[in-house]
């Protein structure tokens, strides 16, 4: 059955419960329409939001995400799916999750019953389990707040075709609108399934044995961190410093970033089996409505983990949705709309405040640079003027790039993308206000949204080192940011008229020395 037959069903006030045959092929897609992302994971056609599922299990990363396969607005939710080998190259696979009698299938989460405590598994094989919201829209057009509940599903055949549990919703409605976005993960210390939700102005965090009976342990947030907006995607798990493990409460919110619209806060603490307390020392800077922030541009939204990446491995991997509630569903873009953040890898490092959540591109994206498509600064190089365009060889269009500069006086240094319709893009470094900046004023189409462009995106510089070090990528319509090493994360994407295919440094304050700048061509991942 279709997605338009369903929207026929809703129509009437009735969900239809759809078979693992019902499902339709992966539609054909050349992924090179206009503004069409080319290293990074896009749905073949249709709407796209959160990622959902991320779990990893015999040599794949599990991809599921919010979907809507007949429009490219959002509609009646799905769970899209694709799989990766290494986080670059991505395989479309037929939809996971379908809505069903008790309503959409809202975001969530997946992990591996590697003890088959749900006794799902078969053949000494552990199955996989989904964990999701269900969104029943007849119940939100009653008028009721008990609308969403938590369900799970269970795959046998390494998440290709999903069973949905006969006694959903394994979680009830406890009487909170917005109650959704379950995050499931493995306590091994307390021996102990957790699962966090997000529930309007606070997380709640549940426990199980056995994945199908959850106990409500305790709340958290009412009274810490931003509340401009609904809390969603949560998302819990530890992270090692020199000092022992730590616990990273993720919480992503709509609206209140820093810059506007949806944005990903975070909370570092303990947990003691059922209550997560607070770190000392971030309190201050989580009082009085304000948050700890992942990103400070305004397009990486709901980001969340993949769960039982191996331990030889020991990454956490996060990867988000590229794009903003505030414009999300208006965007130039027909065939397909939004696309997922890189894969980053999340650590802990300590700073003159405490403890901070530092995100880094993951290595596998070095396997895209092209051989023989890439330039290196011979030597060091002092600016002596307001700009200097180095000779490439190639179109920074699809590009990486490393700068390390030494921190200007009061200047201003700025990588600029341009291209023959004097359209442009720049991203750099204000020393006068020590701030990083994104700013796409010119950067081609923004009548499409008074709130895409309202200014330019800042984010602050959380060190005193006199080199600012800068590692960028861009892909046709996009651009990360990770700066000092990851300590100052910026994401956006803009809307050029023709590709941006040329590139420059400029800088407003004479003599500012570049230290190494590295650039390479990167390849298509499709």
């Amino acid at each position: 059955m279709s997605a338009k037959a369903i929207i026929t069903y809703l129509s009437l006030g009735i969900l239809p419960i759809l078979s693992a045959e019902a499902q339709q092929a992966v539609p054909d897609t050349k992924y090179d329409e206009p503004h069409r992302l080319q290293y990074h994971f896009s749905p073949p056609k249709g709407w796209m939001n959160d990622p959902n599922g991320m779990v990893y299990y015999q040599g794949e990363y599990h991809l599921f995400y919010q979907h809507y396969p007949d429009k490219n607005v959002w509609g009646p939710m799905h769970w899209g799916h694709a799989i990766s080998k290494n986080l670059t190259h991505w395989k479309n696979l037929p939809i996971g999750l379908y809505p069903d009698s008790l309503g959409y299938i809202f975001s969530g989460s997946a992990v591996v019953d590697w003890k088959n405590t749900s006794g799902f598994g078969k053949n000494n094989k552990p199955p996989l389990i989904a964990m999701f919201t269900y969104h029943n829209p007849v119940g939100e057009r009653a008028g009721t707040i008990d609308f969403q509940t938590q369900g799970i599903a269970y795959s046998n055949d390494n998440g290709r075709t999903w069973t949905k549990y006969a006694q959903n919703p394994v979680i009830k409605n406890p009487g909170i609108r917005d109650f959704r976005d379950p995050k499931v993960s493995w306590d091994e210390q307390h021996q102990q399934w957790l699962v966090t939700v997000a529930a309007q102005d606070h997380a709640e965090i549940w426990t199980s044995k056995n994945l199908k009976d959850w106990q409500r342990a305790s709340s958290f947030g009412k009274e810490w961190g931003n509340h401009d907006g609904v809390w969603e995607c949560p998302d819990f798990f530890q992270l090692s410093t020199p000092e022992g493990k730590k616990w990273v409460l993720i919480i992503n919110i709509n609206p209140g970033a820093p810059n506007g619209g949806s944005g990903t806060q975070y909370f570092l603490g303990d947990f003691d089996g059922k209550n997560f307390i607070l770190d000392e020392s971030t309190k201050p800077y989580i009082q009085n409505n304000q948050g700890l922030w992942m990103d400070y541009g305004r397009d990486n939204y709901a980001g969340v983990t993949w769960s039982d990446v191996p331990q030889k491995d020991g990454r956490r991997i996060l990867i988000g949705w590229m794009s903003n509630w505030q414009y999300a569903q208006k965007v130039p873009t027909e065939a397909w709309r939004s696309a997922a953040t890189l894969p980053r890898v999340l650590s802990l490092q300590k700073t003159t405040q405490g403890y901070r959540l530092i995100s880094e591109p993951v290595k596998e994206l070095k396997d895209l640079r092209v051989a023989n498509k890439s330039y290196v600064l011979p030597q060091a190089k002092t600016l002596s003027s307001e700009s200097w365009t180095p000779k490439l060889g190639f179109k920074p269009t699809l590009s990486e790039l490393e700068i390390e500069f030494e921190k200007p006086r009061s200047g201003k240094v700025s990588l600029v993308f341009s291209n023959t319709k004097g359209e442009k893009y720049s991203i750099g470094y204000d020393s006068q206000s020590n701030q990083f900046f994104s700013d796409r004023s010119q950067a081609g189409d923004h009548s499409f949204s008074k709130e895409f462009f309202e200014k330019i995106d800042i984010a602050p510089r959380f060190t005193e080192n006199n080199t600012v070090k800068l590692h960028l990528f861009v892909d046709v319509a996009s651009a990360e940011l990770f700066a000092d090493n990851g300590k100052t994360v910026m994401t956006d994407i803009f809307f050029p008229s023709e590709n941006f295919n040329q590139f420059s440094i400029q800088s407003t304050e004479a003599g500012v020395k570049v230290k190494t700048l590295k650039i390479w061509a990167l390849k298509k991942a499709w």
